[in-house]
C-alpha cells in the first residue's frame, strides 16, 4: 500500500527531528503497517458497536 510507504516515511522524518536515527526504513515499514491494522481493527469495533446498539424510537 502505498499510504503505509508514505506513513512510514513521515514517521521516520518525525523521528530523526527528534534525534533518533535508529529505525531502519523496514522497520518503520513494520510499524506503519501494525498502524494500520489497529485502526482497522478499532474501525471494527466502533462499528460492531454501532451495529449492536439498540436503535432509538423516532420522534414526532
Amino acid at each position: 500500500m502505498a499510504i503505509q510507504l508514505i506513513v512510514a516515511k513521515i514517521l521516520r522524518d518525525e523521528l530523526a527531528l527528534r534525534g533518533i536515527r535508529s529505525l531502519t526504513a523496514g522497520e518503520s515499514e513494520a510499524i506503519a503497517a501494525r498502524i494500520f491494522e489497529r485502526i482497522t481493527d478499532l474501525e471494527l469495533e466502533l462499528a460492531a458497536r454501532d451495529f449492536n446498539k439498540p436503535e432509538e424510537p423516532r420522534r414526532r
